[in-house]
């Protein structure tokens, strides 16, 4: 199913129960929903612990549009999508999962919409990581050929094996961002946050420092797992799904 998010054409899929309590999936960058949430078996976790899950293709990735000017993907914007995603839904609020840059953009919605998200878990994030590689990373996506740089590599190595990213849009993405995480802005937040990290992740790094910025987080830590294998592994769903389910 598509929707327009203000001149932007956004791809999204819903699954669960039709009563569930609603949560949206937003998948990291380079990826997509059903690369992220349902081939790791997350949709499938959700669903059958009665999640309605509203998965989102952001743009610039997936079945979504993918526009090549930088100005289309600053954060902002993106967490606007969130929101209106759920205004098309008539959904008035609800459980955000969100991995790296899934997890930035559910930070910015937490600061600028807060009464939509009841709480929020957030992987693959940390004070610092991909963001500070953006350009290099841009720049191996542009040229066609990895930098010395082993961030840039990565990301550049799994977004070319994926016939249906547009790496110039991706290039546009990765720049456009521009997330940060402004102690000022993170110490207002009082949405309940759980965060989780692989001890082995370089891309998200500084997790326990960036905890230390948000009253309402918490952190969980992944032992043995890296960025990408952090997804899948069973410790995070079921940390998740505790957290999730809690009693606030």
């Amino acid at each position: 199913m598509d929707f327009d998010s203000e001149g932007v054409r956004l791809h999204y899929e819903v699954n669960g129960p039709e009563k569930g309590t609603p949560l949206v999936a937003v998948h990291g960058f380079a990826s997509d929903y059903r690369l992220n949430w349902v081939g790791t078996r997350w949709q499938e976790t959700l669903t059958n612990a009665g999640f309605r899950v509203i998965g989102l293709d952001c743009r610039g990735h997936g079945h979504s549009d993918k526009p090549h000017d930088e100005a289309a993907y600053a954060v902002e914007i993106m967490a606007g999508d969130v929101v209106r995603l759920l205004d098309h839904l008539d959904v008035s609020s609800a459980a955000y999962l969100g991995y790296s840059m899934g997890a930035r953009i559910g930070i910015e919605v937490v600061v600028e919409f807060p009464e939509r998200v009841q709480r929020a878990v957030l992987g693959g994030i940390g004070a610092s990581g991909a963001i500070e590689h953006a350009r290099r990373i841009a720049h191996a996506f542009r040229v066609g050929e990895p930098t010395d740089d082993p961030i840039a590599q990565t990301f550049y190595k799994f977004a070319a094996a994926r016939p249906t990213n547009d790496l110039l849009a991706l290039a546009a993405c990765i720049v456009g961002l521009r997330a940060e995480n402004d102690p000022e802005r993170l110490a207002k937040i009082t949405t309940p946050i759980l965060i989780v990290a692989g001890d082995r992740d370089d891309i998200a790094r500084g997790a326990p420092e960036l905890i230390e910025l948000i009253p309402s987080a918490r952190l969980v830590t992944i032992a043995g797992r890296d960025h990408m294998s952090a997804v899948p592994a069973r410790e995070f769903k079921q940390a998740a799904l505790e957290f999730l389910t809690a009693e606030i």
